[in-house]
């Protein structure tokens, strides 16, 4: 299986176990957005932060091109593969063929609102079948040696969150799954468009910090509208760890940040135009097997979010990236301009 350049120069080991500090801090699986290029992306800012795919079915595992649909680059460890399905044999299947592509962890998608999701009998509606969530979990346990974990939301549609949620965790627990994604929303099935469903109904976390209380030996990440490091630092004090979701696709370099924060023994992070000089050779190497620009500058946009000149880099990418046979000298001239606005504010700040 051959995963790129990167992958051969820089391949670790998956881990087989799951330390409780593993996902003190992790990034949302986000469909058209966390791909492997963006997941490289975020990990030249990002260290620690534990990554995932965007959903994939089990189906198209199982019967699609893997290497398009499963290939990654090996700095991304520690990176998990998110399934969607519903079919505990051909979930474990499709979990087989993750763990042979080098993944760290598989994830059970039981979050998504999607009607689409919904049609094909998995994501969120399955908070509806803990028991059938719990067949798939032990199906695919036995079927690899990296952890198998589940994202979940407190609940969908009228469900009572207290006795739902309980009886959901308590089920798939009893399964073997040890640790559980909750996003803080309830999935609205019916009514609510997906987009919608990202602001109503409320969020509610003091119901994942009774799930954690309540299930102390679980490992409990909380996820849904966390929007800074100084929100996710907050929860950490009932939860054991944080998963954030747009606001690490929209500013990136916020996760910069919260390595700062969360991790008592965390580096000097890349400045932004560091991390852009460090893409470089990873967008050279993936120009050179067919990818185009445009889809790896567009995971980059919001690198310099609130910086001097951002609207000028933006645009500078947007207006040239989209351009056939544009190269990496589009990433140059982006360096060249924020290298030099750097040195300006520098000045200024003097």
């Amino acid at each position: 299986m051959a995963l790129g350049l990167f992958a051969r120069l820089n391949y670790i080991t998956p881990m087989t176990t799951t330390p409780k500090s593993a996902h003190r801090l992790s990034v949302a699986p986000m469909m058209e957005w966390t791909d492997r290029h963006c997941r490289y992306f975020l990990r030249l800012i990002s260290p620690r932060a534990y990554l995932y795919t965007e959903m994939v079915t089990a189906d198209a595992v199982v019967h699609g091109d893997r290497r398009r649909l499963l290939g990654f680059d090996g700095s991304e460890h520690p990176v998990a593969l998110q399934l969607g399905g519903s079919d505990p044999a051909r979930l474990a299947e499709a979990a087989r063929i993750g763990e042979g592509f080098g993944y760290d962890e598989v994830n059970l998608n039981i979050g998504c609102p999607s009607d689409r999701v919904q049609s094909g009998r998995f994501g969120a509606c399955l908070m509806a079948e803990p028991s059938l969530v719990a067949e798939c979990v032990s199906a695919m346990k036995r079927a690899v040696s990296v952890p198998v974990t589940v994202k979940c939301r407190i609940g969908i549609d009228d469900q009572d969150t207290e006795e739902s949620l309980d009886r959901f965790i308590d089920t798939v627990a009893d399964a073997g799954c040890e640790s559980f994604f909750v996003h803080a929303r309830k999935a609205w099935l019916q009514g609510l468009s997906p987009k919608e469903n990202r602001d109503i109904p409320p969020l509610d976390y003091d119901r994942v910090y009774r799930l954690k209380a309540r299930r102390p030996e679980l490992e409990i990440v909380i996820n849904g509208g966390i929007a800074t490091v100084a929100n996710a630092r907050s929860h950490l004090d009932h939860v054991d760890g944080v998963m954030l979701g747009r606001a690490a696709y929209h500013d990136p370099y916020v996760l910069a940040e919260a390595e700062q924060t969360l991790f008592d023994d965390a580096g000097e992070p890349p400045t932004r135009v560091e991390v852009l000089e460090r893409f470089l050779p990873y967008a050279e190497d993936q120009l050179s097997h067919g990818v185009r620009l445009q889809q790896l500058t567009r995971h980059l946009l919001g690198l310099f979010h609130g910086q001097p000149k951002a609207r000028a880099y933006r645009r500078l990418i947007a207006e040239r990236a989209h351009l056939d046979g544009a190269g990496v000298e589009v990433l140059e001239d982006a360096i060249s301009m924020m290298r030099d606005a750097d040195r300006t504010a520098a000045v200024a700040a003097e």
